[in-house]
């Protein structure tokens, strides 16, 4: 049972930033910005790394949902799962391996982050910009996990909740808009 008063049709995340959508906004823009705006990383590659952070802090919505997210423009569900348990040997690039090392650094603590890390990531391919928005994406995906899990959110056991939630993700991205949810209960 969530410790405040919150929409029962939406659990997890949903829920808490239909609670205060004033501060709901600027996190959902730079969440927008961060996962679906302009980037050398695919849509996917962003939601692995919101996956994978989630997965480390142990947010089961968070993690579903990421994961479910990532499967749905990956095309495939093998992947997320691989870079959530077995990075080594997940069917990705060095350069998102080295990336999604970077991630799981910051999901822990910032100062994780090694120069050595930065350094495997750039020689791998990447850029400033995607180290940036690595770290970014983690630390933000760091705070959605503890707002879901601080604030004890319903986080429904079903899959197919997932499943939908990663089509409004995918086709409405994470701006505010009209009957955003009608699709998710």
């Amino acid at each position: 049972m969530p410790h405040i008063k919150l929409d029962e049709n939406l659990p997890g995340i949903t829920g808490i930033l239909n609670y205060r959508q004033d501060t709901a906004l600027p996190i959902r823009q730079l969440t927008h910005l961060l996962l679906r705006g302009e980037s050398t990383l695919t849509q996917g590659e962003r939601e692995l790394i919101a996956a994978v952070v989630s997965y480390g802090n142990e947010c089961k919505f968070c993690t579903a949902a990421h994961t479910a997210a990532a499967d749905l423009l990956l095309g495939e569900k093998e992947t997320c799962e691989l870079v959530k348990t077995d990075l080594a040997n997940a069917p990705v690039s060095d350069k998102m391996k080295a990336l999604l090392t970077i991630a799981r650094a910051v999901q822990v603590n910032g100062r994780n982050v090694t120069t050595a890390m930065a350094e495997k990531a750039k020689a791998a391919g990447a850029t400033d910009l995607e180290l940036h928005d690595t770290v970014l994406i983690a630390a933000l995906f760091s705070l959605y996990n503890r707002l879901v899990d601080g604030l004890a959110s319903v986080t429904p056991a079903e899959p197919a909740f997932y499943d939908r939630l990663a089509h409004i993700l995918k086709d409405k991205g994470y701006l505010p808009s009209e009957n955003r949810y009608a699709g998710l209960t």
